[in-house]
């Protein structure tokens, strides 16, 4: 495609009050006007001509091809010019929904020996995958007088996923069985309910732990030793309804969540755990058998990618009826979730109600810091105090309904969401610690 500049439009309209003034004045020149745009026509032509055909110009994109949900990615966009390279071109890519371009979809590109390149940075906002299909590419002429743009299909990929940077960070943390519980190898013998084997005592271990009828019978004081217990049962739910699905700080809820659990998850495997993944709103949609095993872990992020971004209200008896269907043991239910009004809070509290008589059950709320800065902020404006006042009875009845959970016997967690996943990493294993598995 070829097309003027803008160089080439104001020209032509600056020309035609110039052609009207000599019409005017000198009706025997009125040709030169003619003459003129002539002239012009033949100089795009040339331009035209003279300049870098599209054949010539092969734009390439390239980058990584998966990028974690909320973190910065690069396309880098190469051009090679095989004759007559422009001095610079424009490269520009087509939109996707699942991804903002903070910087635009348009770069312009430099070229130095008929090469040259450029990135144009980009944000995946959901997980899903992102389809590139078009790259449009457009150059000057030696003139400046015409454009020739390029269109190229692309076809290429970026798939979304959840993002477990935090665990990448401190993978060499929890790689070390003993940085799992924060205790030595000595202690982790001593603590949990599992019963080892008998050894002798020795000062400084814990009297309470002294079998006195062996002792009588060896006549030696012999004491108890335990194991901490492996192979629990880790759950954890993620609720996927309309109100998760909200943004918090720029990215979804679930997003927020689905990082903190893989972590979480990732843990309780290396300690030899079994984890089970169940995603739910109005029904439930993603349930998985507990896996065990490091290797496992892929599973788990392979289905926490697949967790679909729902309009729907949650179904809390619903969930929790299927999500306790099957378990024939204690097991650790993390509940992922958020509740925007007491009567869907109520639900929920008569849906946890049944599963405390044989589960832990630990919730994980993310704080809104958005509504926390409006109730907290000074309002100067009849619109200021209306959202303050809005803000503090939203969060009046947040807190209500957590103390409700609390009395219940459910283990709250309040975190904001860059701190979730230390905050129910940290958790977890202080369950693990205190054996109330």
């Amino acid at each position: 495609m070829i097309y003027p500049t803008r160089r080439t439009i104001l020209i032509t309209a600056g020309s035609a009050p110039a052609a009207f003034l000599l019409g005017v004045f000198a009706p025997g020149y009125w040709f030169v006007g003619l003459v003129f745009l002539g002239f012009l026509i033949a100089l795009l032509v040339l331009d035209a001509a003279l300049g870098a055909a599209g054949r010539d110009m092969a734009p390439i994109v390239s980058g990584p091809m998966s990028a974690a949900v909320g973190r910065e990615l690069a396309l880098t966009v190469s051009v090679r010019a095989a004759r007559a390279p422009p001095r610079w071109c424009e490269a520009a890519l087509d939109s996707h929904y699942l991804l903002a371009a903070p910087q635009g979809l348009r770069t312009r590109i430099v070229l130095h020996g008929g090469e040259g390149e450029t990135t144009i940075p980009l944000v995946p906002l959901r997980r899903g995958t992102a389809r590139l299909e078009t790259v449009w590419l457009r150059w000057q002429g030696p003139l400046g007088l015409v454009w020739k743009q390029r269109r190229l299909s692309l076809g290429e990929e970026i798939v979304i996923v959840p993002d477990i940077r935090a665990l990448r960070e401190r993978s060499a943390d929890f790689s070390h069985r003993d940085m799992l519980h924060g205790l030595t190898a000595r202690m982790q013998i001593g603590e949990g309910a599992e019963f080892e084997a008998l050894a002798e005592f020795q000062q400084g271990m814990d009297r309470r732990s002294i079998d006195w009828k062996q002792s009588a019978r060896h006549r030696r004081l012999l004491a108890k030793e335990y194991r901490t217990e492996r192979n629990n049962n880790v759950i954890i739910a993620l609720d996927s309804g309309r109100t998760m699905c909200e943004p918090l700080a720029g990215l979804p809820r679930i997003d927020r969540a689905v990082g903190a659990a893989l972590l979480t998850a990732f843990v309780a495997l290396k300690d030899g755990d079994r984890v089970s993944l169940f995603a739910f709103d109005s029904h439930p949609r993603v349930s998985s058998k507990p896996v065990s095993g490091a290797r496992a872990f892929t599973l788990l992020q392979r289905l926490a990618a697949g967790i679909e971004y729902s309009e729907r209200e949650t179904n809390y008896t619903l969930a929790l009826a299927t999500l306790t269907t099957g378990l024939n043991r204690r097991s650790l239910l993390v509940i992922f979730t958020e509740f925007s009004d007491t009567i869907s809070a109520e639900l929920m509290l008569q849906a946890v109600g049944t599963l405390l008589k044989r589960h832990l059950v630990l919730f994980v709320l993310l704080r809104d810091e958005e509504l926390e800065g409006l109730a907290a902020a000074a309002p100067e404006t009849p619109e200021a105090v209306t959202k303050a006042v809005t803000a503090a009875a939203l969060l009046r009845e947040r807190r209500l309904v957590v103390g409700r959970l609390r009395r219940l016997g459910v283990h709250v967690i309040e975190a904001a969401h860059d701190q979730a996943g230390p905050a129910l990493l940290n958790a977890y294993l202080g369950v693990k610690q205190r054996n109330l598995l």
